[in-house]
């Protein structure tokens, strides 16, 4: 059971992934925020969400010997 779950938290990292995947959907100046077009801090907002979910596949998967 152990063992599935860590797989599951594998994949979580393909999130990110999927929400970058295709700039078309994203690329746009409007909505801007604090003056950067909406391409720009779209992409930035993706680095936090993205550390979390490694941090989170990491601890679910890391085997303390």
């Amino acid at each position: 059971m152990e063992k599935l779950r860590s797989k599951a938290a594998l994949w979580l990292l393909v999130i990110p992934y999927l929400g970058l995947l295709w700039p078309p959907f994203y690329n746009s100046r409007e909505p801007a925020m604090f003056g950067f077009p909406f391409f720009y801090w779209y992409q930035l907002g993706w680095v936090p969400i993205t550390a979390t979910l490694t941090w989170i596949a990491y601890r679910s998967t890391r085997h303390d010997d």
